[in-house]
């Protein structure tokens, strides 16, 4: 006869599964039916056999990666019993659906935080201050830096063509720029707003683009996202402990290709993942995915001749595999970067017309390479940095958010996944 604890722990399973399941198959629903459906019917249609399959052309509901991925996060915390069930609707609800992140992340722990709603707040002006300081940093990473990024990296895209070397380096160089701002101006907005409401949300990014290597990039770029595949997706495959080599590469290119098709139907974002996977091979082969734990120059204001070259070295190669995330497909993206590499062209006005916004560029990085030990660019210490110089620095954001917004601003990249 099977014991209760037997049949506790079958129960237990079993709702986890029904989860997701659930989980899963509604964003499978809104997110990737029409792509296989139109690839079923392309694959056919190319043996001569005509299918007539209807796609849903369902309009994929804003942030539902996100929410999806939160939720999926509770119930399999509670599952491995690292936090007991939630009794209350509104806890639980709130924790689903908490403004500031709903929409874009970070995809926050359930652990992390479910016991927030539970404790008494009181208005907190430091972490207020802080705040309205990460808000301000982020709009102006997204409205003077993403949103004037986007229409010459459409343009350029669009037209590739028309663009020899230097235009297309400047529209990877630019994209890159762009996907950064836009997102890290987000999570910043979102950090920011949930401080005012006394709520700690987990850092999103760390200043990837002064990463050493793909292994730290990674340890920095999109953090919420790559620790969550890490925690409960390549952990439970074995992670870097397993018998063979085989399936530690097994287990690298299934966390980077899904981590990939996370972002979108398309072969684009898998091929995307694909190359970050073969990027990040052969340090975790050589045992060498965790040497830069440290931040970068630290304890010096100039990076080392060594440090300068790793850092353009993983820019360069997170460059070309943001021309496959950009482009409309493979062939595009193989198409510009050919183009890049033999159409020998500078296209000079491209970089002579818009030198107000490669200001805008280096004044942000040089903040944040002041701040790299920072939680971002304006945390500044009260003590040791003067009122007057961090009010100017306030203002020109503000200013410059008010003065050098486009007329047309673009909707969150992120918002699409």
């Amino acid at each position: 006869m099977e014991s209760h604890f037997a049949k506790a722990e079958k129960s237990r399973k079993q709702l986890l599964w029904l989860s997701l399941g659930v989980n899963l198959g509604l964003l499978g629903i809104f997110k990737y039916y029409d792509f296989f459906i139109s690839e079923f019917i392309t694959a056919f249609a190319k043996m001569g056999v005509n299918l007539h399959v209807s796609t849903l052309r369902i309009i994929l509901p804003v942030g539902i990666s996100f929410y999806t991925f939160q939720t999926l996060s509770y119930t399999i915390d509670v599952y491995q019993k690292k936090l007991p069930a939630v009794r209350d609707w509104t806890v639980f609800f709130a924790y689903v659906s908490f403004f500031p992140q709903l929409v874009a992340g970070p995809i926050e722990r359930a652990t992390q935080l479910i016991p927030q709603f539970s404790r008494k707040r009181a208005f907190d002006y430091q972490q207020a201050k802080d705040g309205m300081r990460q808000i301000l940093l982020g709009l102006f990473k997204k409205v003077v830096i993403a949103d004037n990024c986007a229409g010459l990296v459409d343009r350029i895209f669009q037209y590739q063509d028309s663009y020899g070397t230097g235009g297309l380096a400047l529209g990877a160089f630019l994209f890159a720029i762009q996907i950064y701002c836009d997102f890290s101006g987000y999570s910043d907005i979102a950090i920011g707003t949930a401080r005012l409401f006394g709520f700690n949300l987990m850092r999103n990014f760390a200043f990837p683009y002064f990463s050493r290597d793909i292994a730290e990039f990674w340890r920095r770029w999109h953090i919420s996202l790559s620790t969550w595949f890490r925690d409960y997706l390549y952990i439970p495959l074995g992670g870097s402990r397993v018998e063979s080599r085989g399936k530690l590469i097994r287990n690298i290119f299934i966390i980077f290709l899904v981590s990939g098709f996370w972002h979108g139907a398309n072969w684009t974002f898998l091929a995307w993942g694909g190359l970050h996977a073969c990027y990040f091979l052969p340090s975790i082969l050589l045992n060498k995915n965790r040497r830069y734990l440290n931040t970068v120059a630290e304890n010096r204001w100039l990076p080392s001749v060594k440090e300068t070259f790793q850092m353009l070295w993983t820019f360069s190669l997170v460059c070309v595999a943001w021309v496959f995330f950009r482009a409309e497909s493979i062939g595009a993206a193989v198409d510009y970067l050919i183009s890049a590499a033999t159409n020998f062209e500078l296209n000079k006005r491209l970089f002579t017309k818009n030198i107000y916004l490669f200001l805008c560029i280096i004044v942000l990085f040089v903040i944040e390479w002041l701040h790299r030990n920072r939680q971002h660019g304006f945390e500044f210490d009260d003590q040791k940095t003067p009122r007057f110089v961090r009010m100017m620095i306030y203002l020109s954001a503000a200013m410059a958010i008010l003065l050098l917004s486009p007329r047309a601003p673009s909707n969150f990249i992120y918002f699409q996944f």
